[in-house]
């Protein structure tokens, strides 16, 4: 009997069971589960429980649809959204609904932490990281000022992929990672910080144990878990890790595979990222830490407004999603959920440069432009090699698969573009993680001959330097806050 794995993929909006042939890599099939995300305003809140149940209802539907006998799984992992702050008794059940990384209610909470250790600088040093609304440790300190009986009762804090793999295995543990997003965590020295825990009144005992990498095999499956999934117990768990380092992992990125290779991720949200020998310390990145192993790094910039902002005014003005142009003298950041970089958790969506000659396929044409272009911002942070023009970026996620998108992303880069076969990434890497616990290979090797990050190369094309320019302008004026700036930016364009 050939062995498989299942990587799963716990995203905001649903999870994905992928079932994975552990020899070849190839994809049997992908279950699927939806979630329900809850909030007005800046709240984004869903059900831990829910969770755990789309999990399971996945992992039953993927192994269904590939015909495979529960006996030939080998492993699990579990890659989760990231930053979500989970809260548990004392028996492991949450205390209230988990907050998410999009809930930006705790941006004065970021504030006050980055003030009370001494500014930016000193985050970076430690956490290669400046918090923002999206990080853990200020949704920790939302909730100890806003629901402090809430927080006094906690007996477990976790990340969203930690929860999942507790119920697996029956241990806490998290991974470097995802670990290195909660900014109490330190890439300076591989561990939790004991001086951070203090500033943010956290208690290391609630804290789950850090594994060496994602592909650590934390665990078996508990027999209360075999019977929730239809497995047998005893199948190796991976420690696993956040979404985004699965995503790497699944492109075969890391110290056993490719270095300094930059990912623009298309999704409700955008993110770009590497992985790195260098500790990432820009205040406009995450300094994120690999799943695969110490001294390797996962310089982030992540944007709240990509893929679901260009749909909503898509939406609004009637068109296709497709139906777009270049955006002419328009310029739109398409800011509706405020925005995580640049920081700017109260921003709104702006709109300029209308002429009685713009057409809505050049306003739709101006949203993706604003969401690419503040991706691509975010790349020039990037450290090494990864932000030079002459390396392909690597582009995944669901914008990936659309033609406006690529083609917005070519014409304002001006650099030559990979479209990886494989369309479920996070999942292949936690596959990937999970082939590793099963049989302690390094995961990124893993999926280097899995062929995962295989894909079609673009060449570049010449980069639109005026549409470029045009955006820029705006775009710095908006995240100095400089009216003044952005007058004169629109009046210049006349």
């Amino acid at each position: 009997m050939d062995s498989v794995v299942i990587g799963v993929d716990s995203s905001t909006q649903s999870t994905k069971a992928a079932v994975v042939d552990a020899a070849s890599g190839r994809l049997l099939a992908v279950g699927r589960a939806g979630h329900t995300v809850t909030g007005q305003g800046g709240a984004r809140e869903s059900d831990p429980e829910q969770w755990w149940a789309a999990l399971a209802e996945a992992v039953g539907a993927g192994l269904k649809e590939a015909g495979t006998d529960p006996r030939a799984v080998a492993g699990v992992a579990v890659a989760g959204q990231q930053h979500g702050l989970v809260v548990l008794d004392a028996e492991g059940r949450p205390l209230r609904a988990a907050l998410l990384w999009n809930d930006t209610r705790s941006a004065p909470q970021a504030a006050a932490l980055t003030r009370g250790l001494g500014g930016p600088s000193a985050w970076l040093e430690r956490t290669g990281s400046v918090p923002v609304a999206s990080m853990t440790a200020a949704k920790w300190r939302w909730l100890c000022e806003n629901e402090p009986r809430t927080a006094a009762a906690a007996a477990g804090v976790r990340l969203p992929h930690d929860f999942l793999t507790e119920r697996l295995a029956g241990v806490a543990v998290t991974d470097p990672g995802d670990a290195s997003g909660t900014c109490w965590y330190a890439t300076a020295t591989g561990a939790y910080d004991a001086e951070l825990l203090g500033l943010l009144g956290l208690d290391a005992a609630l804290l789950p144990e850090v594994a060496p990498t994602g592909g650590t095999r934390a665990g078996s499956l508990t027999s209360a878990a075999a019977d929730a999934l239809g497995l047998p117990a005893g199948v190796a768990v991976a420690a696993g890790t956040g979404d985004n380092m699965a995503a790497a992992v699944g492109l075969g990125l890391g110290a056993a595979g490719l270095l300094d290779h930059p990912v623009l991720s298309l999704g409700t949200s955008g993110t770009v990222f590497a992985a790195t020998r260098s500790r990432p310390a820009a205040a406009a990145l995450a300094g994120f830490a690999a799943a695969d192993g110490p001294g390797t790094y996962l310089p982030l910039g992540c944007t709240l407004n990509c893929t679901l902002a260009v749909d909503k005014v898509a939406a609004l003005l009637g068109l296709d999603r497709e139906d777009a142009a270049p955006g002419g003298e328009a310029v739109l950041l398409p800011y509706l959920d405020g925005e995580r970089t640049p920081d700017l958790p109260g921003a709104s969506g702006l709109l300029t440069g209308l002429r009685h000659t713009t057409t809505p396929q050049q306003l739709l044409g101006a949203a993706y432009e604003g969401a690419v272009f503040t991706l691509l911002r975010a790349l020039e942070q990037l450290p090494g090699a990864a932000a030079d023009a002459g390396v392909p970026l690597r582009l995944i996620g669901g914008g990936a698969r659309g033609r406006t998108w690529v083609e917005t992303v070519r014409r304002l880069s001006g650099r030559a573009v990979v479209l990886p076969h494989s369309t479920e990434l996070v999942a292949l890497g936690a596959a990937a993680l999970a082939a590793g616990a099963a049989t302690g290979d390094d995961p990124v090797r893993i999926a280097t001959a899995w062929g995962t990050g295989d894909g079609e190369t673009l060449p570049p094309t010449e980069q639109d330097r005026a549409a470029a320019a045009r955006i820029g302008a705006v775009f710095d004026a908006a995240a100095d806050g400089a009216a003044s700036a952005l007058l004169t930016t629109t009046q210049g364009h006349r």
